[in-house]
């Protein structure tokens, strides 16, 4: 039974951010008050740099979650929030440390500067949504850091190609090529990225498999990105509900990521 804290956690997941709600729910209910903590700090980080036009109020809202990321690393106890209270019960001090880094990553999304370089891009990826799925597989079980990485790179792509639009529509770069060309190179690197992980998978607990079951879509879209890469600025990308359903519940009877 969730308390009130976690319920509003995974309220929270379920309007913004639907795909990973689907995927917790698919997940054994072992699982879920550890991911739906972890998706919901996720929401709110990633919402904290949007939170104002003011480039100070952002910092400061990153600055927050930097805060309480080192506080729960320290097992220090933090301040009462409805996600960053269950955060600091449910997620390991050694873990918690990772926090610092994707919230200094996400310093990119309260500016309009485009991305140096493809290291950079990389970066931002791997501090993201590498992160992320790092922490939530290494709560669940034994897991390879490389390999989460390497999975997480994949679905970091395909989950930034589809956002494209939007990025763009807040005057955003959020491409170093945004020809078909660099569309579909970027593509191609990310799905070789996430089939290498897949090939890997025995380093991979099915315990801390479950973390990874997030990544169901993800090689559909980036096949289409790579086929039509039209597709990426028309906001086109993904599957009708009914694959999405069907891919989903096969993978998690399967234990499959």
């Amino acid at each position: 039974m969730f308390d009130d804290d976690l319920q509003a956690c995974a309220e929270l997941v379920q309007k913004a951010d639907v795909d990973r709600f689907q995927a917790v729910m698919a997940a054994p209910v072992a699982a879920r008050e550890l991911l739906f903590a972890l998706y919901a700090f996720n929401v709110e980080l990633s919402r904290a740099p949007w939170a104002s036009s003011e480039s100070m109020i952002a910092e400061m809202r990153l600055q927050w979650w930097r805060d309480v990321g080192a506080q729960i690393a320290k097992s220090e106890p933090v301040r009462r929030h409805f996600v960053a209270t269950p955060l600091a019960r449910l997620l390991r001090p050694e873990l918690a440390a990772t926090i610092d880094g994707m919230a200094e990553a996400r310093r990119w999304d309260i500016y309009c500067d485009p991305f140096e370089d493809e290291a950079e891009f990389d970066a931002y990826i791997d501090a993201t949504s590498g992160s992320l799925m790092w922490m939530a597989a290494a709560s669940l079980g034994e897991a390879d850091e490389a390999v989460v990485r390497d999975f997480a790179y994949g679905v970091g792509v395909a989950n930034w190609l589809r956002a494209i639009p939007e990025l763009e529509e807040n005057k955003r770069v959020p491409l170093l090529d945004g020809t078909p060309n660099g569309v579909r190179a970027l593509a191609r690197k990310a799905l070789d990225r996430l089939v290498n992980a897949r090939v890997s998978g025995g380093r991979i607990s099915s315990e801390a498999g479950v973390a990874l079951l997030s990544g169901w879509q993800a090689v559909a879209i980036l096949k289409q990105a790579i086929a039509q890469p039209e597709r990426v600025a028309m906001g086109a990308l993904g599957q009708s509900e009914f694959r999405r359903r069907a891919g989903l519940m096969w993978r998690s009877a399967l234990g499959r990521w």
